[in-house]
C-alpha cells in the first residue's frame, strides 16, 4: 500500500487495473474523523485526481461503519481555524476530483460521513446501512425537498433500502458482496473511454448546479465543442465502434 497517513488512518491502495481503494481506517472509533484525518483524506483525493494511472476511486471504511462523522473529542481542532480551506476539506476535494468516485458504504454514514457519501458519484451500500444528518447540503437535490426536510429536521436515519428507492443509493447488497459489487462497477468504468468518462462526469455534476434549461444548454455546448474538435479519423473510429456495438445487440435478438 502507499499514500498512508502517518498513523495509517487513511489508507490508499493503487491497484494495477486503474482502480484506487481509499479506506477510512479508524474502526475502533467507528471511523470518526479528526482534523489530521480530514486533511489526509482531502489530499488523498487531490493526489489521485492528478495520478494519470488512476481511473476510478472506491472509498470505504474499515470495520462496521463507513464514517460516524467528526470525532467530538477533537471537534475543537476540526471547527477552529480556517474551516473554508479547500485543501483540508475532503468534500471539496471530492467534488473537484475528475475521476469517478464509488462509495462502498456499510454501517453508519453520519453527519460529516453523510456529506462525504453525498460527494461520491455512485453509492453501493450493504443491507442495513444507515445515513443520518441534520444539515447535509445537496441532499434535497438528490432525494427531494420534502424527504430531505424529514431526514434533517427529525434526524431520522435513512436506511440503505429506502435510499435505493429514492435514487440516492445505486445498489444495496449483502455486506460480504460490498467491495465485489463496487469493483464490478469500477471495472466497467475502467473499460470505457477514459476521456468520455471524465467529460460525462463533469457535464452531469456541473449540470446539477444549474436549472434544467441551463443544464441542457451546457450539455449541448460541451457536446458541440467535443465533436467540433474531433478529427476525421476519430469520427471514423466512433462510427466503427457504434456499428460494432449495434451488430452485437442484433446478434443477441
Amino acid at each position: 500500500m502507499d499514500g498512508k497517513s502517518p498513523e495509517k488512518l487513511i489508507l490508499v491502495n493503487r491497484e494495477p487495473n486503474g482502480v484506487a481503494l481509499v479506506t477510512i481506517n479508524r474502526p475502533g472509533s467507528l471511523n470518526s474523523l479528526t482534523r489530521p484525518m480530514m486533511v489526509d483524506l482531502a489530499q488523498a483525493f487531490k493526489r489521485l485526481d492528478r495520478d494519470e494511472l488512476v481511473r476510478v476511486i472506491i472509498l470505504t471504511g474499515s470495520g462496521r461503519s463507513f464514517c460516524s462523522g467528526v470525532d467530538l473529542t477533537a471537534a475543537e481542532d476540526v471547527f477552529k481555524g480556517d474551516v473554508k480551506d479547500p485543501e483540508s476539506d475532503p468534500v471539496v476535494q471530492m467534488e473537484l476530483c475528475r475521476k469517478p468516485i464509488i462509495g462502498a458504504i456499510r454501517g453508519f454514514a453520519v453527519t460529516a460521513g453523510f456529506e462525504i457519501a453525498l460527494a461520491c458519484d455512485i453509492l453501493v451500500a450493504a443491507k442495513g446501512s444507515k445515513f443520518m444528518d441534520t444539515h447535509a447540503r445537496k441532499l434535497s437535490r438528490v432525494i427531494g425537498a420534502n424527504k430531505a426536510r424529514e431526514v434533517s429536521l427529525s434526524a431520522t436515519p435513512l436506511t440503505a433500502e429506502v435510499a435505493e428507492k429514492l435514487g440516492f443509493v445505486n445498489h444495496v447488497v449483502e455486506e460480504g458482496e460490498l467491495l465485489k459489487k463496487s469493483r464490478e462497477i469500477a471495472d466497467a468504468i475502467v473499460k470505457n473511454n477514459q476521456d468520455l468518462v471524465l467529460r460525462y462526469k463533469a457535464v452531469i455534476n456541473d449540470g446539477l448546479k444549474l436549472d434544467l434549461g441551463h443544464a441542457l444548454s451546457l450539455e449541448k455546448e460541451r457536446a458541440h465543442n467535443y465533436y467540433n474538435g474531433m478529427t476525421k479519423e476519430q469520427f471514423k473510429k466512433m462510427q466503427e465502434f457504434i456499428a460494432g456495438r449495434s451488430s452485437k445487440k442484433q446478434s443477441k435478438l
